[in-house]
């Protein structure tokens, strides 16, 4: 009986490929048969320059006080503090609980990738944000992708992200 541990990046992985399904790791055989397959998530894609160095973006999105100065540009202005944890593995609430979710991976001035649900969504069911920071001479464009939610929420996370994370951060950081 062979034996096998699994790290965070394996489970992240695992994650990633399972969408919004999160299970227990195994080496379990994978039908490639179409009916196996779901067509209820929808996929984000946007790219965001910001006025800033890509270290001063990160640390606008990974920490609570500075990520709380933010909100007060957002659509929700007054919004209880936000709980960001620093570490892969940690929590984060953000606009008073409305979101949360667990950072999968941190890679301080270039990547952050959650676990990242709206808390009205059903039990279990998380959706991959995936931050990617690429800087140059003081300007960072945000590489972001957002996968793995329901197909019915793509407009509104759409429209959500610029009006809460993107015009907010710039406002912040400017």
């Amino acid at each position: 009986m062979t034996s096998r541990t699994f790290t965070r990046r394996d489970f992240s992985v695992r994650l990633a490929m399972l969408g919004s399904a999160v299970g227990l790791a195994g080496d379990w055989p994978v039908s490639a048969a179409p009916d196996d397959i779901s067509r209820t998530a929808a996929a984000i894609h946007q790219e965001i320059p910001i006025a800033a160095t890509a270290p001063r973006v990160y640390d606008a999105l990974t920490d609570a006080a500075q990520f709380t100065k933010v909100t007060a540009f957002s659509t929700v202005p007054n919004a209880p503090p936000a709980r960001i944890g620093r570490a892969v593995g940690e929590e984060f609430s953000l606009f008073g609980g409305h979101i949360i979710g667990r950072h999968l991976e941190l890679v301080p001035g270039q990547r952050i990738v959650q676990a990242w649900r709206v808390a009205n969504w059903a039990p279990g069911l998380y959706s991959i944000a995936k931050f990617v920071l690429q800087g140059a001479s003081g300007q960072t464009t945000i590489v972001f992708d957002h996968t793995g939610f329901p197909s019915s929420e793509a407009e509104h996370l759409a429209a959500g992200w610029h009006a809460n994370y993107w015009e907010p951060l710039t406002k912040y950081l400017h």
